[in-house]
C-alpha cells in the first residue's frame, strides 16, 4: 500500500453529513506542516473541493479510533494519530503496543517481533484515510473518465496509478468512484502488492465503499469502511469486511509523539 507522503468549500455543495463536536488537543509543541508541489487536474480539483482538502490541510494532526474486521477475525483494533501532510503516523493498538511510521521507516513495540503485518497495518489503513487528501500527490497517474454503476446508481470512475519509486509500493493501482453530482469519493477498488508481486496481486483485487460521512470542523469524513470481492468485468461482489471509525479530533501533537523508543524494532 503506498506510503503515506502527503495530502487532505465544498461550502457549494450539499452532502448528508451529521455535524459532530469536534474537541481540539493544543500542546506547546507542534511540527511544521509542509505540501509539496501539486499539479491538480480539473476533476481531482472537484474531488478535493468535496471532501474540503483545504480545511484539513489547515490542521496539523487528526486522530480517530478505528476497529477493522474481515470475516470474524479483528484485523486492527486501537487509535491513530496522523499529521495531515501524511509525513508521520502512529497506532496505538488496543493490546497495548505500538506502531509508528516517520520518515526513517516503520517502526515497532518489542510485543509485535513475531507480527508479519506491522508495515502492512502502518500503511494500507492510514492511507484508506487520507486518500481523499491524495490524490494531487507526487508521482500520481490517473486515467480517463469511465462510468460504472455500484449498488443501481452510476459514478465517474478513474484508475489511479503511480511513477516508479513512488511510495512504498508503486505497483498499487487503484479505480476510484466519485459521485457524479457531488463528486465525493465513494469507493475505489485497489491491488495490494506489499508482500507479494504485482500479478499475484491482480488476481486478487479488492474493494472499499465509503459511508456515513459526518462533518468534522468542515471536513467530510467517513466513519464506516466496508470492503468488498471486486473485479474489473463484474465490479463489487460479497462483502469481506468492515471497519468503523470513531472519535475523530484533529489536534497538534509533541515533537516526540511519532519518534520510536530505543526498543522498537524496524519493519
Amino acid at each position: 500500500m503506498k506510503h503515506i507522503i502527503v495530502i487532505f468549500s465544498f461550502a457549494m455543495l450539499l452532502f448528508s453529513c451529521k455535524d459532530n463536536k469536534i474537541s481540539e488537543e493544543n500542546t506547546n509543541n507542534s511540527i511544521e506542516v509542509e505540501t509539496p508541489k501539486r499539479n491538480v487536474d480539473s476533476l481531482v480539483g472537484l474531488i478535493e473541493k468535496a471532501q474540503n482538502r483545504d480545511a484539513f490541510m489547515l490542521r496539523e494532526a487528526v486522530s480517530f479510533n478505528v476497529a477493522i474486521t474481515f470475516g470474524d477475525t479483528e484485523i486492527l483494533k486501537g487509535k491513530m494519530t496522523l499529521l495531515t501532510n501524511s509525513g508521520r503516523g502512529r497506532i496505538d493498538l488496543e493490546d497495548g503496543n505500538t506502531i509508528i511510521t516517520n520518515e526513517n521507516g516503520v517502526f515497532a513495540a518489542p510485543g509485535l517481533a513475531e507480527n508479519e503485518r506491522v508495515r502492512f497495518n502502518a500503511y494500507t489503513w492510514s492511507y484508506f484515510f487520507a486518500m481523499p487528501y491524495k490524490f494531487a500527490d507526487k508521482g500520481t497517474r490517473w486515467g480517463e473518465i469511465e462510468k460504472r454503476n455500484y449498488n443501481k446508481k452510476e459514478y465517474n470512475t478513474r484508475k489511479l496509478t503511480f511513477t516508479d519509486g513512488t511510495g512504498d509500493a508503486p505497483d498499487d493501482w487503484y479505480v476510484v468512484y466519485t459521485d457524479t453530482q457531488t463528486n465525493r469519493l465513494e469507493a475505489a477498488a485497489y491491488i495490494v502488492t506489499l508482500g507479494k508481486t504485482k500479478a499475484e496481486a491482480e488476481a486478487d483485487p479488492h474493494a472499499i465503499t465509503y459511508e456515513n460521512y459526518e462533518t468534522v470542523l468542515g471536513v467530510p469524513i467517513a466513519t464506516k469502511w466496508r470492503f468488498w470481492e471486486w473485479t474489473s468485468e463484474k465490479g463489487f461482489g460479497k462483502q469481506i469486511g468492515n471497519a468503523e471509525i470513531t472519535d475523530v479530533k484533529f489536534v497538534k501533537v509533541s515533537d516526540n509523539l511519532f519518534e520510536a523508543s530505543e526498543t522498537f524494532l524496524e519493519k
